[in-house]
């Protein structure tokens, strides 16, 4: 269930912890950052050092990173292969990490019949025990499988503030929404940290391949962000299609890792 919705000012503070990375060479990519081996990072890539996050423990926040079944038979059993593109352990999320105020947030969505396309984002503020709403709009979805993005609107009441943790939802209603609250979903959380002039002089430094630098300093969002638009405005780019690949099986995603990215919904409003 989808808690209160309520707007509330957020306080700023946070710093990010930052790393030197060789843009020419990447294979030594953060050897201080490595603790762990990562299974399903492929060996040789840029993103061969990024540190999976383990599920938390001692009541941290948890996700669904896939859907589970819906309540009705008018629900289609395929809409349980609902992926959120994020960093977790098989069907559980974790928290990541954004520097970006209005940050994107990336799902892939099997194929869905004509009368099933109504979804739904949410975004929520986490504030001790409660949860308050921060945005919450509906979406028309393609009937064509594949990946789709939504970008937050970039207006001051719906932007991320620093070292508040948020949960965000994204829906797919079984048949109107109206009518009926069954739905798939899957679910997660983000944390906004700081952009300091260090970490932007490596991106700056790194372009066009920013993805690299967010990738070594473990924030997420960003990082499958950078790769995620330059893939779908070039997706003939064997090297991003490669790194896109590599960067969904570092967090145990290749199933879906040569899906198309169909769709971006830029949330201005």
């Amino acid at each position: 269930m989808i808690k209160k919705f309520v707007d509330q000012p957020i306080q700023r503070a946070c710093v990010i912890p930052l790393i030197f990375i060789s843009l020419i060479n990447y294979s030594p990519l953060v050897q201080a950052q490595q603790t762990n081996s990562i299974p399903n990072a492929v060996k040789n890539s840029p993103f061969q050092f990024f540190k999976q996050p383990k599920l938390p423990r001692n009541g941290a926040p948890t996700g669904r990173r896939r859907a589970g079944a819906g309540r009705s038979p008018e629900c289609p059993k395929n809409l349980t292969r609902l992926t959120a593109l994020v960093p977790g352990d098989a069907g559980k999320s974790v928290l990541a990490s954004t520097v970006a105020e209005n940050p994107t947030f990336w799902f892939y969505v099997p194929q869905l019949p004509e009368t099933m396309r109504s979804g739904e984002f949410v975004l929520q503020v986490l504030d001790a025990k409660d949860a308050q709403n921060v945005y919450r709009t509906p979406l028309t979805l393609s009937e064509k499988p594949g990946i789709v993005s939504i970008t937050l609107p970039a207006q001051p009441q719906y932007l991320l503030k620093v070292d508040k943790k948020y949960h965000w939802y994204f829906h797919i209603y079984c048949s109107d929404p109206e009518k009926t609250s069954d739905n798939f979903y899957v679910d997660g959380f983000v944390q906004r940290q700081v952009l300091t002039e260090a970490l932007n002089s490596q991106l700056k430094s790194a372009k066009p391949k920013e993805y690299i630098v967010y990738s070594a300093n473990n924030i997420w969002y960003d990082a499958l962000t950078n790769l995620g638009q330059q893939r779908r405005t070039n997706p003939q780019n064997a090297t991003l299609n490669q790194d896109w690949i590599d960067l969904l099986n570092a967090v145990g995603l290749q199933d879906i890792a040569q899906e198309p990215i169909i769709q971006n919904y830029n949330l201005e409003k």
